[in-house]
């Protein structure tokens, strides 16, 4: 049994194992002991590679996706193993057919956070989902808001996610997070902010599909191009610098571009009918990045690990202006920075797009 308080033999360790040519042995070698497991894999050795997981750990709670990872090196192909030991204590499991009905498993959720007795200081729930990501999020947030519990995560690839060994396809593993040894606290970063005044009622959606029709009444693809005074075949990877924006209240959520559809624009998260958006523009992201990590240092005298969710396309951006390494260079001087390269990113009850979520641990 972990005791509470700040007992130096009780502060949380994350340690991040990684093999590029996909060797889990390799990857796991230096970890022991784990109370947590995380594992981020590709889409060829990502069945292979759960069984053998749970075969090395037996019993030892786990949660996995097919997705990039990092610390202070990006692991493209082979796979990444985050290992949460010592001051911490994890519970993990899943919810099914979140394409249909994820409120139909709500009871285990409910089940785990009573037995977890998590709390907002000292708590977070971090999730890999397959899909249908801000459904999922609307039920898992409405049993984790009565804690006031904070969840960040991330989507990852060809619709699979791992929990305790078994390969779930259209669901969400999600794993509480308790720790024993102080607090935890979740972060969004938004690397970009409103262009002009540039704002359109979204009409003609199809939310099953994630398409915009029309802006302020005009075809989607047109209003974008006449804007940005790009071509059709640029608009894909324009979708970098300029993104939608739907607004949320005080918060913007960021709204990818994924193809020209005809006239429309197909999107990675959903949009509906009568939606505020606006266009967006790119930051100064070197200074925002600077600026989280003054602020998390701020708000934390010690930190013993950093868990973060970074956006496929802030991965391309990065990668393409030669900031990638820099950028995990920065993040890795917080303390023991871990992560996966997502396909959209969670926030609380928030699916964003383009962005980092992280949790921090003290």
């Amino acid at each position: 049994m972990l005791k509470e308080g700040k007992n130096e033999d009780y502060i949380m360790r994350q340690i991040f194992g990684k093999s590029h040519n996909g060797n889990l042995k390799e990857a796991v070698r230096g970890i022991s002991n784990p109370q947590l497991l995380m594992l981020m894999s590709n889409s060829d050795q990502f069945e292979a590679h759960v069984k053998e997981l749970e075969e090395i750990f037996p019993g030892v709670p786990s949660i996995g996706c097919i997705g990039m990872s990092y610390d202070t090196k990006i692991v493209e192909k082979g796979v990444g193993v985050v290992a949460f030991s010592d001051g911490v204590s994890a519970v993990t499991n899943v919810l099914e057919k979140v394409s249909v009905m994820p409120v139909r498993y709500i009871e285990r959720l409910e089940k785990d956070v009573n037995s977890i007795r998590g709390s907002h200081n000292d708590t977070v729930c971090i999730d890999f989902c397959s899909g249908n990501d801000a459904c999922v999020l609307t039920t898992i947030y409405s049993v984790l808001k009565r804690r006031d519990i904070s969840l960040v995560g991330g989507t990852g690839d060809a619709g699979k996610v791992s929990a305790n060994g078994q390969i779930y396809e259209d669901a969400v593993a999600y794993a509480l997070v308790k720790n024993q040894g102080g607090r935890v606290k979740a972060y969004k970063e938004n690397i970009y902010h409103q262009m002009k005044n540039h704002r359109f009622i979204a009409s003609q959606t199809d939310k099953a599909n994630y398409v915009i029709g029309a802006l302020n009444g005009k075809p989607a693809r047109q209003v974008y191009q006449d804007i940005l005074h790009v071509t059709e075949q640029e608009i894909t990877t324009r979708t970098f610098q300029n993104p939608f924006g739907k607004l949320n209240g005080d918060d913007t959520c960021i709204v990818s571009i994924k193809e020209v559809k005809g006239d429309a624009l197909t999107c990675f998260r959903q949009v509906n009918d009568s939606d505020v958006l606006v266009l967006l523009e790119l930051g100064d992201y070197r200074a925002i990045v600077n600026d989280t990590i003054r602020t998390i240092k701020q708000d934390f005298s010690r930190v013993s690990a950093v868990f973060s969710v970074n956006c496929l396309f802030r991965y391309l951006l990065f990668t393409q202006n030669n900031y990638m390494q820099e950028y995990l260079n920065e993040m890795g001087r917080l303390g023991n920075h871990a992560g996966l390269v997502g396909y959209g990113e969670h926030y609380n009850n928030r699916f964003v797009n383009q962005s980092m979520t992280c949790v921090v641990f003290e």
